[in-house]
């Protein structure tokens, strides 16, 4: 990668940090952990991270800045952070690597001694990460350290380094500005991984049958994989070999499979046959001949599972804590080769298609849910009124796609910057957060952003069908706005207050659990928060800001004093006693909040106001989209019947829209509507009404 292209993508991280510590009040460092481990999550490196900034410097000092327990799959993900604040690009050498890692490891060493958890002050980040190790230290066969750094890496190595340490696994991962910057520019979501057969399976390639080729950039082939050779190749990658979809859905359920775990500790001969398998896709597969004359597959290009997650979390599972012959394992494996430039379409596709027996709900695949469509849509034609002091006005970016504002803003001008400033980016998992703390669920928010956002996706989608209005309109879209504005105002209050300074920690707890409060102690008395206001002045009135400012130090001293029982303060948080407990705080709200409320009633009279906006936008824009499909109702019939939604009732609409009789009648306009949803989160493109 040249050196110009990381400079750049350095200044615009550097860029990005400095930002977003003006918005939030937060230390630099905190910023850059934030920004990778959004990133890193994304990609599969890591689940759901604590931020537990945790540093002693000396001899014997150690740090780490993150941790992940998943007790079911027994693994343990120990985070590290090396921020760098000069302008160049640094290198990242084989000492500096072994340095960071070595007091992580140390940092885990001691967290395995009770009086090295005795000594820890038991409401602070250290004890927390402290005591997750502690607590599971029985349970742990896998640890995976991990390295952020806007470094580079001084030489190519591979991503992933693994040794046993006492018993257990240790797996080393390193996120660098190099790997940041080619993650950021990949077209499939994720960074390309490329797995070495050979290097797996004792230099030997596997066998393969050429199933189809579609010659249209798609060819699939039948594989009997070793049950070892997945073993060890997930335990090398982890996460990152699962698709987005299929990661969120374990993410979500981490329960092993105790049917798959019996079968290989049992019958491992019948696996085989009991097994469904998995479906997998690739960028790229490299063949070659086999002794015996049969194909066999050497390499295999970002390689990813898009079905059999937990077959394959499962076989790992058995492996480490059963110690599990798996030499007679085989599991059935299907091989999808795509076209790069086909990624996106079809994967999404395979994955929804390949999972519907196993129950993986609409919100699991709800990035290409219509929800943000319109979202999107919206964000790019509201102008939000001006700031006091500003004489143009400005828009919030929705970015339903991660490195949507990135892309525009590479590909735009400094025009674009002014009408998108960079803090007035709201993404997917934002939006969620946002929903589920005025909805009174800090106890969610606070479980991490992926299992927070699926929260929010299951309840959208479950409303999507029949109050679809009720998110596809303006006021809406201007009340997540407003939603945004308080909960940044109250994260850069906290982070500039005091008593935060004295003792940090638990921030983002404290800052969804204060903004919960204040929701709701104002519908105990039948009030909401005046978003309308707050939108039209970009900015959180006094009123509110009063409220908020009491309102967190109690919230953060409450949190403190957890039962004893629930001594991981992070995790306390997680739970439904916290908020119940944290919801019955008693604190004097001084009465100048009052301008800054209206009734339950005005409310719902906005919101049935905003529905009827929303339903006769529907309306006008299902219309136009109508009228845009003349020519293509015939693609969208056979497209609908070949994935197995084409109802008699939508067959007659797109013959009425074949031949021209428009305009629909309402009844017709709500069919072909529930028949675009289908076909644009199944791949098929539809044409933009407004173009």
């Amino acid at each position: 990668m040249a050196d110009e292209q990381l400079e750049e993508m350095l200044g615009t991280l550097s860029s990005d940090i400095e930002i977003e510590a003006a918005v939030s009040g937060d230390l630099k460092a905190a910023c850059f952990f934030r920004i990778y481990h959004e990133l890193g999550t994304d990609n599969g490196d890591f689940p759901d991270l604590t931020y537990t900034p945790v540093q002693r410097d000396g001899r014997g000092g150690y740090q780490i800045d993150g941790y992940a327990v998943s007790a079911d799959r027994e693994e343990l993900f120990l985070v590290v952070s090396d921020y760098r604040q000069k302008g160049d690009v640094e290198t990242l050498d084989a000492a500096d690597l072994d340095r960071c890692f070595r007091r992580a490891e140390r940092f885990f060493d001691l967290s395995l001694r009770e009086e090295f958890i005795t000594q820890l002050e038991e409401t602070s980040p250290a004890f927390d990460a402290a005591w997750a190790i502690y607590s599971n230290r029985g349970l742990l066969s896998r640890v995976r350290f991990v390295l952020l750094s806007n470094a580079r890496l001084s030489t190519r190595r591979k991503s992933v380094d693994t040794r046993e340490v006492n018993g257990r696994a240790f797996t080393y991962n390193v996120l660098d500005l190099r790997r940041y910057t080619d993650i950021l520019s990949s077209s499939g979501g994720s960074e390309p991984l490329e797995i070495d057969i050979l290097e797996f399976n004792d230099g030997k390639p596997i066998p393969c049958l050429r199933a189809y080729s579609g010659g249209d950039g798609y060819e699939s082939y039948l594989v009997v994989l070793p049950g070892l050779l997945l073993c060890e190749i997930y335990a090398r990658f982890g996460p990152r070999l699962l698709e987005q979809n299929v990661r969120s859905f374990l993410q979500a359920r981490t329960k092993v499979n105790r049917g798959i775990i019996s079968t290989i500790s049992d019958e491992p001969e019948m696996f085989f046959a009991y097994n469904n398998g998995l479906t997998v896709t690739a960028a790229g597969i490299e063949t070659c001949t086999m002794k015996n004359g049969e194909t066999g597959i050497r390499l295999i290009r970002n390689m990813q599972i898009v079905n059999g997650g937990q077959t394959t979390a499962s076989i790992l599972y058995a492996n480490d804590r059963r110690k599990a012959d798996l030499s007679g394992v085989f599991v059935q494996m299907k091989l999808s080769v795509v076209d790069s430039d086909k990624v996106e379409k079809i994967v999404p596709r395979i994955s929804r298609f390949a999972n519907t027996q196993n129950r993986i709900s609409e919100a699991d695949f709800f990035s290409g849910h219509s929800f943000h469509v319109e979202m999107e849509k919206i964000s790019r034609r509201l102008s939000a009124p001006p700031k006091t002091g500003a004489l143009n006005s400005s828009k919030w970016f929705y970015e339903r796609a991660r490195g949507q504002y990135a892309d525009r803003r590479a590909r735009g001008s400094r025009r674009f910057e002014t009408e998108f400033p960079r803090d007035q980016v709201i993404t997917k998992t934002d939006l969620g957060k946002y929903q589920m703390t005025f909805d009174c669920k800090p106890h969610i928010v606070s479980q991490g952003a992926q299992r927070c956002f699926l929260a929010f996706a299951a309840i959208v989608d479950a409303d999507w069908e029949n109050r679809q209005a009720s998110y596809t309109n303006d006021a809406y879209f201007r009340d997540v706005v407003s939603k945004a504005i308080v909960f940044r105002w109250c994260d850069r209050m906290i982070a500039q207050s005091d008593w935060y300074r004295s003792d940090r920690g638990y921030k983002s707890q404290t800052v969804t659990y204060t903004v919960a409060w204040l929701a709701n102690w104002a519908r105990k008395s039948r009030w909401v928060l005046d978003l309308q206001r707050i939108w039209n002045n970009q900015d959180v009135p006094v009123g509110i800001r009063d409220a908020l400012t009491l309102i967190a130090p109690a919230v953060a001293g409450e949190l403190r004093n957890a039962p004893p029982e629930l001594r991981n303060l992070g995790e306390y948080a997680k739970q439904q006693i916290c908020w119940e407990r944290m919801s019955g705080l008693d604190i004097r709200i001084p009465e100048e909040i009052s301008s800054c409320l209206i009734s339950e009633d005005e409310e719902k009279s906005l919101k049935k106001s905003a529905r009827k906006d929303g339903a006769i936008y529907q309306d006008v824009q299902m219309a136009k989209l109508s009228m845009a499909c003349i020519g293509l109702a015939g693609d969208m019939r056979s497209y609908s019947r070949e994935y197995g939604f084409l109802t008699p009732k939508s067959d007659r609409v797109l013959s009425k829209i074949e031949n021209s009789r428009l305009p629909l009648s309402a009844a017709d306009l709500k069919v072909f509507g529930k028949l675009c949803d289908l076909l644009r989160e199944n791949g098929f493109e539809l044409p933009d009404p407004d173009a």
